[in-house]
């Protein structure tokens, strides 16, 4: 083959590489917009009118921003074709307030109605917050719950500021306003103070789940320490009712309704029907395919990670 043919054949391609980038920068950059920008069709309320019980999923980093599952629980609390609520939980936790506000509203609804509550691999710190108040609760064995407590992260950026020759002038109006600041060093009466609003913080959490498993705060207070149990651990303990599955937490949602149909229909609620697409395909899918489920649900949690920007109660892991 001469000089002019291998050329024209080099040529050729790198003409199909740069061609092939070039479509999948295109594509990078619609399938970003369409995660970022396009909105999410929620659905807030059942969709049957018949009686039912009510499903809700509380899945991974819990945020601040739980305005669709909070109004989800308020809607069917007031909506009496919905007997009782099934929460299925797989969450690490996440931001105190979060948390609280799930706690409310689920709190709200077993004051009308029963509440059951199955965890999954997680139901810990925040997420076992918001499962409090259920009348039961189920987990796995091999569940890792509890981890009642909070963490409040304050890092400290100055020396590493000061060798690069870098430091900061805020003017401030009080000696506590710039301590959550990680260019400035931290005071001891910083650390007081900071200490002070986790100790409040664990003090509401201990008395949610004082309240909501019958138990007395002094009791919580031992048992809450920050350390994870497993769901058999947590069952000697009080902290859950039951081990099995969602199965066994729907069927004491049943007995307790007295229940005797085997197809007594579930509805779930606050529920993403139409989710972000790319082309059509569920983003979490596409990037499940190319880059494996892991990444999947690494860069679902991403967008949420962003909004833990305070006291957080979270099973780090």
């Amino acid at each position: 083959m001469n000089n002019d043919a291998e050329k024209r054949i080099m040529l050729a391609l790198q003409r199909r590489r740069l061609l092939r980038w070039r479509i999948g920068a295109v594509l990078s950059f619609i399938f970003a917009f369409g995660v970022l920008v396009l909105p999410t069709s929620i659905k807030h309320k059942s969709t049957i009118s018949t009686p039912h019980i009510a499903r809700i999923t509380i899945d991974g980093i819990i945020g601040d921003n739980v305005s669709l599952q909070e109004r989800a629980i308020y809607h069917a609390a007031k909506d009496e074709s919905v007997t009782g609520l099934l929460v299925i939980v797989n969450s690490p936790g996440g931001a105190v307030t979060g948390g609280e506000r799930l706690h409310n509203a689920i709190e709200r609804f077993a004051s009308k109605k029963p509440v059951a509550v199955s965890m999954g691999g997680l139901g810990a710190s925040a997420a076992y917050m918001l499962s409090a108040p259920a009348q039961h609760i189920v987990a796995m064995p091999s569940t890792l719950t509890g981890s009642i407590g909070v963490i409040l992260e304050r890092y400290d950026f100055s020396p590493l500021l000061g060798r690069l020759g870098v430091s900061n002038g805020s003017i401030i109006s009080g000696d506590m306003k710039n301590q959550t600041d990680p260019s400035v060093a931290l005071s001891p009466g910083g650390r007081d103070m900071l200490q002070g609003i986790v100790h409040d913080l664990f003090d509401q959490f201990v008395t949610m789940v004082a309240q909501g498993r019958h138990m007395t705060v002094e009791k919580v207070k031992s048992l809450a320490d920050g350390r994870p149990y497993t769901g058999r651990q947590a069952l000697a303990l009080g902290l859950v009712d039951e081990l099995g599955t969602e199965k066994n937490a729907r069927d004491w949602l049943k007995h307790r309704l007295n229940i005797t149909s085997a197809t007594y229909p579930v509805c779930d609620i606050a529920k993403k029907e139409n989710a972000r697409k790319f082309f059509g395909i569920p983003y979490k899918a596409v990037i499940g395919t190319f880059l494996g489920e892991s990444a999947a649900r690494r860069f679902e949690m991403a967008s949420t990670i962003d909004t833990l920007d305070g006291p957080v109660a979270i099973l780090s892991w």
